[in-house]
């Protein structure tokens, strides 16, 4: 399974409202998601993916999407410290 399906059914998992939005659709507009789910989806993601999400790190431009989420897990498998994905 690649990244970007793993994430969307990580989405589906914790999804406030039966939505499943577009790569480029915002979670938190769309209602897929909202602050509790982001908590929990990092934490998901930190174990999925084998990475550590630090706090500077945990802000909602990198999470606001599939395609900046799967950016930003690009990035911390790759590289370990992008500062944000934008």
């Amino acid at each position: 399974m690649d990244k970007r399906t793993k994430i969307a059914a990580i989405i589906e998992r914790l999804a406030v409202a039966p939505v499943v939005p577009a790569p480029d659709e915002s979670l938190f507009e769309s209602g897929a998601l909202d602050s509790l789910q982001l908590v929990d989806m990092v934490l998901i993601l930190e174990s999925e993916f084998s990475i550590k999400i630090p706090h500077a790190d945990f802000v909602p431009s990198n999470f606001d999407s599939i395609t900046r989420i799967e950016a930003y897990v690009e990035a911390r498998c790759n590289h370990g410290s992008p500062a944000s994905v934008s």
